[in-house]
């Protein structure tokens, strides 16, 4: 007498895939307090004070987050509220401050509240190439340019704001044309003359904007 062995299914069954409600904010943080804080350099706690309604503004009514100076510390300090849209606020509005306090206008530091593809990035020249002395003093004006020609070209071309606070350099921007700037601040340091950084930048913005 046969026997039919049975043969293994290959088929495998999965469990029915959850469905997630979405988190409210204060679900997301376990209903605690997020808090932020932003420290103020000395050189930039007078324009603070001056601009403190600017700043204030935009974080308490637009992204309903709570902020205050504290005077003691000397440190700009952020915290959600009950009302806060979303937790990701509390960072953005940190990122602002903090883009403030590195010498960027308000203006222009506003676009990290309303954006979500912007950031900063910072860089030391000493990080490309180290320079002391009237050589570092060279790079520095290089970078500028008279007036400030060279450093409002890279930022025209490349749709990005830069701030050269002595031998730091932050820019703010995406991260595409962040690294096209930084690309053309790298080779203004290591001695490449402004013109050959033009025609490097003209033929690099015609690119990008044939992808748009």
């Amino acid at each position: 007498m046969e026997v039919d062995n049975p043969q293994p299914s290959n088929q495998i069954t999965l469990p029915p895939k959850p469905n997630f409600q979405p988190l409210k904010a204060h679900e997301i943080s376990s209903g605690e307090v997020q808090f932020r804080k932003v420290s103020v350099p000395p050189h930039r706690y007078t324009p603070l004070k001056k601009a403190w309604m600017e700043i204030y503004t935009p974080i308490y009514e637009q992204m309903k987050i709570d902020i205050r100076m504290n005077l003691k510390g000397r440190k700009v300090e952020l915290k959600t509220r009950r009302d806060t849209p979303d937790i990701s606020n509390l960072q953005k509005c940190a990122d602002f401050v903090h883009a403030f306090m590195l010498g960027f206008d308000i203006c222009d530091a506003l676009a990290l509240l309303r954006l979500d593809e912007l950031y900063v990035e910072s860089f030391e020249i000493k990080d490309v190439k180290t320079l002391r002395g009237e050589h570092l003093s060279r790079a520095i004006g290089r970078l500028s340019g008279k007036g400030g020609k060279t450093k409002f070209a890279i930022e025209n071309s490349t749709k990005t704001r830069i701030v050269i606070a002595d031998t730091k350099i932050h820019i703010l921007g995406s991260f595409a044309n962040i690294k096209v700037a930084r690309d053309s601040l790298c080779s203004l340091i290591l001695g490449s003359p402004a013109g050959k950084v033009y025609s490097k930048l003209r033929a690099v913005a015609a690119r990008m904007a044939d992808r748009f």
